[in-house]
């Protein structure tokens, strides 16, 4: 059963048209990647769900509910969460204080410190800088904190946009390993990733996104052997040796 579905969607910034016709939906327990370059509008897609940018045309439906346009706040309480690009946390608030602060809509006080403790499980280095301001967390810190900010909300659905940015490999790793385990615990979870190996090894299916529109489906395990997704998106030629897309991404990830 899919809980969202995104039917013929388009959107734009002005007079640039950002989305054109945008169809897809994520079943319900699913991990769902969205892949594709910078500027293929993966972003928007998850910004006109979240409410952030509303469409001109088509539909976002949750849980069976039309949502189009909906205000981000009511989608919360709906049991949707989104994790931005750049994490957006509160900067000068501890880490205690954004957890708590992803709980606004909630007044479960003993439920909400129980759900810390889950945090703090899932990532122990945010125990040990609980009591320090969020911005003087590293790169990767501050992702951790924006994922467990986001679940305090103990949302059905979460939107996840580059989680793995400039992020070194073992913290990608540990990041996405956090990821399944939550699929695994119920959560379902559209993830918007450039790292496109990391995000199909996770997930159950997959869109491939090109100037607006998405040009390819399937599931995750069929794209990962599909040629062309294997040499413009994993870096992989027929001959199974790196492709020159290839290197030009690992050349970006040492960059970053």
């Amino acid at each position: 059963m899919a809980l969202l579905e995104i039917a013929n969607v388009e959107a734009s910034y002005g007079a640039v048209q950002a989305l054109r016709g945008i169809t897809l939906k994520v079943e319900a327990g699913a991990i769902v990647a969205l892949l594709g370059a910078n500027g293929a509008g993966k972003t928007s897609v998850l910004k006109t769900i979240s409410g952030i940018v509303d469409p001109r045309r088509g539909s976002v439906r949750f849980d069976g509910k039309d949502i189009t346009g909906m205000e981000p706040d009511r989608l919360v309480g709906l049991g949707m969460s989104h994790v931005p690009e750049g994490r957006e946390i509160f900067r000068l608030r501890t880490v205690h204080e954004n957890l708590i602060l992803g709980a606004y809509r909630r007044n479960d006080s003993a439920a909400i410190a129980s759900d810390i403790e889950r945090m703090y499980s899932y990532f122990p280095i945010l125990r040990e800088r609980q009591r320090q301001r969020a911005g003087l967390l590293s790169g990767g810190q501050q992702q951790m904190l924006a994922i467990s900010r986001a679940l305090m909300a103990r949302p059905r659905l979460i939107l996840l946009d580059e989680p793995s940015l400039g992020l070194a490999p073992l913290l990608v790793k540990e990041i996405f390993g956090i990821i399944r385990r939550l699929r695994d615990e119920g959560i379902t979870i559209l993830v918007v990733e450039q790292n496109a190996n990391m995000a199909l090894d996770v997930a159950d299916y997959g869109y491939i996104m090109e100037v607006g529109r998405i040009v390819l489906e399937d599931s995750a395990e069929a794209l990962r052997n599909n040629p062309t997704v294997r040499e413009f998106y994993l870096g992989i030629s027929q001959e199974g040796t790196e492709t020159q897309a290839g290197q030009r991404w690992k050349r970006k990830k040492q960059w970053r």
